[in-house]
């Protein structure tokens, strides 16, 4: 019971996040890297910290 509960936390997690990739502008495979452990970090430091394609040319967030 634990193990599908873990599962089934896992899938939603996943899920909620290549919905949050999707409208920042990035495939939605982007969220399948959180699986590989360190190259999660890695890429979650990327996400936060790039220019995402999606925003809007008038928002400065690197001021």
């Amino acid at each position: 019971m634990e193990y599908f509960l873990i599962l089934l936390f896992m899938l939603f997690t996943l899920w909620l996040g290549g919905r949050i990739v999707e409208k920042a502008g990035y495939p939605k495979l982007f969220i399948l890297c959180l699986l590989i452990p360190f190259l999660n970090i890695v890429i979650i430091w990327f996400f936060a910290f790039s220019k995402w394609p999606n925003l809007k040319p008038d928002i400065d967030v690197f001021k």
